[in-house]
Formats: C-alpha cells, structure tokens, sequence
C-alpha cells in the first residue's frame, strides 16, 4: 500500500506553525509496511485542494488529510472532500453529544458553529476524539481509503495511535501483527553508528532496521512481522542483543526515552536528589528535566546565574576565582557546581557556564561550554564542549549532553544497568 498525506492549512504555508504531522504519521505507517511517497501541504482553499486529491488519487491507495475539521469558515477540508466524492455529510451523534456535553462542563454557550464539527462522511469509519471535539474519519471509495484527521497534534496522535492504526492494520497485514522496538544512543554519530551494524543492515529480512538522527542522537528502531506479538518479540530479541553487543555502550534508552526522562528515571529511582547552576542554558537544564512526572522529589531546585555579579551574590563564588579563570571556564562551573550543591544541600550539583553564540565571552570563542557535576563527596568531573551550532540549537545540545554526562557518573557508580 501507497500511502499521501496532505496537510491542510494556510498557516503551515505561511511558517506560522511546522508540520509535526506529517513526520509522526510518516513514523507510524512505516511501522504497518506502508510505503509513504509524498507529502503535500495546501492552503485552505477549496479549488486547490480538490487538485491536490485528483494527484494524490493518481499515486496513493490510501490518503491520509490533516487538519481542516474545526468550526470556522476556513476549516473545510470534509466539505471538500464530500464535494469531490460526491456524498454528504451527516451528523455523528457520539461526536454531537461529547460537544454538547464539553460546554455544559465548561458552563459556557455553544455557538451554532460547533455543531458543524459533529458532520461526517457518510458511510465512513469514525474514529473518536478523545482529546478535542471533531471526530476523525475513514473511508474506503473507488479502491482507495481516504482517512481524515484533525489538524493540532494532541488530538491527531492519540486519535492514529489508538483508532485509526488499528484499522489499517487489520487491512494491510493480513492478520500479521507488526511490532517495532526502538533503541536510542548518544555520544555515536549516525555514520559511525552504521558501521558498526552496517553487514545488519545489508542482510536485513524480517526484522527491519531502520536509523535515524536527531541533533545528536541516533536511533534504530527494529520492526517485525508476524502472526503473535510473541513471535514478534522474539525476532526483535535476537537483532536487539547483537546490537546492543556491538554498540551497547552508547545506547541510554530505548522506546519514548529521552536523555531527560532516563536522567529522571534513575535519580528518582535511587532517591537521589538534585541541583543546578545555569548560565548560558538560563534554566533549560531545569526545565526540560522538570518535564519528567515524578521529578518533584528528585529535583529540589537551582538558580540561573547569568552574570559575573549573580555568580558571586547568588552563589558565593569568589571574585579572585572569577578574575584567574574567567566564567568560561572549567573551575568556574565546578565553583557553580558545589556551590549550588552546597545552597540546596542535594547529592548532586551541576553547573553550566559557557559562550552560546553567536559572539564569543570572556575570550573563549562561541560554543566553548563548560560542564561540571559533583555527585556527593567525590572529586568534581567536568566536560568540555566545542560546538558550532547557531545559539539555542548550543544552548539545547549543552543540556543534552549534561544529561548524557550524568547518566554515564550515575552508570560508573553502579547507579544503573542496562
């Protein structure tokens, strides 16, 4: 199966908003088998989108439309798509009733307008919102299946996830179920990466490999066919353990795991707390671990200290010490470290200080950072960084690799095992 999605909305055209979309449904369908060629984006107008269906019909068995099912006048991706068709739209009345019953809650009045997010195709499959009010569709006409899903990502991904995935399983496997397995690595770039798995890679049958990078990371996720989810596991298992023999030293996490939440995961399970001293990162450091449920009893607190003056009032760190070695420097963020340690009374301190960009600070060039972790009464560990990224992509990627840092002092301390 062939498979277009075709994103609806002017303001993906106008760079008001990126295309999450498409790469999550890319992501999903690659796991069924389904092959995806194109990605289109259209604007919200009626004429040009009735042209983007008559392409995507001549290259796709299954077209697969975000966004476009809301309330407003410019929301009309089902009405054209009825139009081309040549049906009509009907009221759902599980949709029309979850509607009804949102504004009673929120004590608020409906307007007229909502009810137009309750009309599907007639005939179609509907798939339940259970995260917003306008339903999803599917429909299968003219040996082809045209699937419509709504625009904002924390509707659409549980709505394909829990609703529509299913369905197109069951038409394109025959029965065969699909499992993929994801293993996530850092400190290893993508090309050194397949290398190391490339004769996997060339040989690969069932289970498939597939890598892929992100700013800095690398995965592979493995996926396999077959008629129980034990069977799946099992061919899954093999390929996973040769891997992680050749390259295991990298891998941090695997599935949904982030540097941020297996940081999380292994302090909150050693009952081990932390703090941090930030300075280029002005807190991202604590915010991104903050995203972690759970981290409340981990993670006691920190402070930014963006300046010279709020280095030495903040955290007490001598001027001497900031006169000899500069703020960008590595005594300086082991000064962070401890002190903010020290402030906050927690087993672990961290601290971030360096030249984000695009200007260099305090004579060291753009990209020098400075990464120190004092984990209870050992010796201070500290990590250089040289990046050359634009400013917040350094600012991120010195969060990221404090994260990995941590992992890896955790690790060497029999804190974690994988």
């Amino acid at each position: 199966m062939n498979a277009e999605i075709i994103a609806v909305g002017s303001e993906l055209l106008l760079g008001q908003i990126t295309n999450t979309n498409a790469r999550f449904i890319s992501g999903q369908l690659s796991e069924l088998g389904i092959n995806v060629y194109y990605h289109t984006v259209v604007g919200d107008n009626v004429d040009r989108l009735i042209k983007a269906i008559e392409v995507a019909e001549t290259r796709a068995d299954l077209i697969i439309f975000s966004g476009g099912l809301g309330p407003t006048k410019d929301d009309l991706t089902k009405e054209t798509i009825a139009q081309h068709l040549g049906t009509v739209l009907e009221i759902d009345n599980f949709a029309m009733q979850s509607i009804e019953e949102f504004f009673m809650l929120q004590n608020r009045i409906m307007t007229d307008n909502n009810r137009k997010q309750a009309l599907v195709l007639k005939d179609c499959e509907v798939l339940i919102n259970r995260h917003g009010m306008a339903p999803g569709m599917l429909l299968e006409k003219n040996n082809r299946i045209y699937m419509l899903l709504p625009g904002p990502p924390k509707e659409l991904e549980p709505m394909f996830q829990f609703e529509a995935k299913p369905k197109l399983a069951a038409r394109v496997n025959d029965g065969a179920q699909i499992m993929s397995h994801v293993l996530r690595f850092y400190g290893i770039g993508e090309a050194e990466l397949e290398v190391k798995v490339q004769d996997l890679l060339d040989n690969q049958t069932n289970p498939t490999i597939a890598p892929l990078a992100s700013d800095g990371e690398v995965t592979l996720r493995i996926t396999a066919k077959a008629y129980s989810l034990d069977q799946a596991e099992q061919l899954i298992a093999g390929t996973k353990d040769e891997i992680i023999r050749r390259v295991g030293q990298f891998m941090y996490g695997v599935n949904d795991d982030s540097l941020s939440s297996k940081t999380a995961e292994i302090l909150i399970e050693n009952d081990l707390t932390i703090a941090a001293a930030e300075s280029l990162t002005a807190g991202l450091f604590q915010s991104e671990l903050a995203e972690n449920p759970g981290i409340s009893q981990s993670l006691i607190g920190g402070v930014v200290t963006y300046t010279e003056q709020a280095k030495r009032e903040q955290l007490g760190i001598p001027a001497d010490l900031l006169e000899n070695y500069g703020v960008v420097s590595s005594q300086c963020a082991v000064a962070m470290a401890s002190k903010v340690k020290e402030k906050f009374g927690t087993d672990i301190g961290i601290g971030l200080t360096g030249a984000a960009g695009p200007e260099g600070h305090d004579n060291q060039p753009a990209g020098t950072v400075w990464i120190a972790v004092v984990i209870g009464d050992n010796e201070p560990r500290t990590y250089q960084l040289h990046l050359t990224g634009q400013r917040n992509t350094n600012r991120l990627r010195a969060v990221k690799r404090t994260f990995a840092f941590i992992i890896q002092l955790l690790t060497e301390q029999g804190y974690r095992k994988i």
